[in-house]
């Protein structure tokens, strides 16, 4: 007997029972061989097949198992953005739908530049659209963007060096000071942008897709973490980019930890660390593989966050992470699978 499944291109394939078996296994072992830690135990290896093999397009959890869910990008997901719904809404009119029809738990307010760098200098008006919208909602609103480190380097308009041209030529110690020098003042902007929203009364700040110019990326956002719980005093959420940080510097430290080349285990400790509130680990999707192979492999990571970290983990779960296929819209058969998957097993106490 087969049953229908996904690849990790979101493509509709079919797998016999022990096939499955088989990918969940390899899933596992590639996660633990990677990171060095324990495997899913047998009663929940079957837990997940029993997931995967059931035969309604969407499942869900019990009644009473609901986790609370919160939100990166999330006027854009609803607005003129064209990767998404591009429907003729503004952001505020976006909030509502999320919490009046949608029933979000959170929302969030970005730009369609949803990046620290290009919101700086808008950061005031942002803040008159942010206090309307806080005005007009009950759930909690945070106000996004991604660090981008990228974006501070001339390759892309900014003022740094480009340090991979700087790699390219053999000047490894210059790429070094260019990736620190650009750090320093993506801290610098994370400080002012927090500030002006912490005056508005954003309910939060989410850093998303966070260390994706890496590790100097995580530095810079776990030092603006710890400014902005200690001193600004609001709620901060982390949404990583990766399950694993990519060592471009590769001799940053944060609270003597190496970060390049941690896994979403030490990423939340150290997002733990510097005050962050709540944490979200990303595993990435990959295509070649099937979805089984993919969460389990997910599952896998999340679980040992979820053992090490004490403060809530919101595992992201979407376009190409958390398992979930690489598709523009993801398909709900998986969506609903992975979730439950991540609830029941990893025992996430969010999406």
């Amino acid at each position: 007997m087969e049953y229908r499944t996904r690849s990790g291109n979101g493509k509709i394939i079919s797998m016999k029972k022990r096939e499955i078996v088989r990918e969940i296994e390899d899933g596992i072992n590639d996660a633990t061989e990677r990171a060095d830690i324990e495997p899913l135990s047998d009663s929940e290896v079957e837990h997940l097949l029993d997931i995967l093999l059931q035969k309604d397009k969407v499942i869900t959890v019990k009644a009473g198992d609901e986790v609370i869910l919160t939100r990166d990008g999330g006027t854009l997901k609803y607005t003129g953005c064209t990767r998404y719904s591009g429907v003729p809404l503004s952001r505020e009119q976006a909030v509502w739908v999320g919490e009046r029809i949608l029933s979000l738990d959170t929302m969030e307010l970005g730009h369609i530049d949803y990046s620290i760098k290009p919101v700086k200098p808008i950061a005031h008006d942002e803040s008159s659209v942010l206090e309307n919208i806080l005005l007009s909602s009950i759930i909690p609103i945070f106000y996004g963007a991604m660090p981008n480190l990228g974006l501070y380097f001339t390759s892309q308009g900014g003022q740094f060096p480009d340090y991979s041209a700087l790699m390219n030529k053999g000047k490894f110690k210059e790429s070094q000071e260019a990736l620190y020098e650009a750090a320093q003042k993506l801290i610098e902007d994370i400080k002012y942008v927090s500030k002006v929203f912490s005056k508005s009364g954003t309910d939060g700040i989410n850093l998303d897709t966070a260390a994706a110019a890496g590790d100097a990326e995580f530095f810079a956002t776990l030092n603006a973490v710890e400014f902005i719980s200690r001193e600004i005093k609001i709620p901060v959420q982390i949404g990583m980019a990766s399950e694993q940080v990519l060592g471009l510097h590769c001799e940053l430290k944060y609270k003597g930890e190496l970060l390049a080349g941690a896994y979403p285990h030490i990423q939340g400790k150290l997002a733990e660390r510097a005050g962050a509130t709540i944490f979200g680990p990303a595993i990435n999707t990959k295509v070649s593989k099937s979805f089984p192979w993919n969460l389990a492999r997910a599952l896998t990571f999340v679980k040992r966050c979820i053992k090490d970290l004490k403060i809530p983990i919101h595992v992201n779960m979407g376009m190409g992470v958390g398992g979930i296929p690489m598709s523009d819209v993801a398909p709900m058969d998986s969506v609903s699978r992975g979730a439950k998957a991540m609830i029941e097993i990893a025992r996430v106490d969010g999406i």
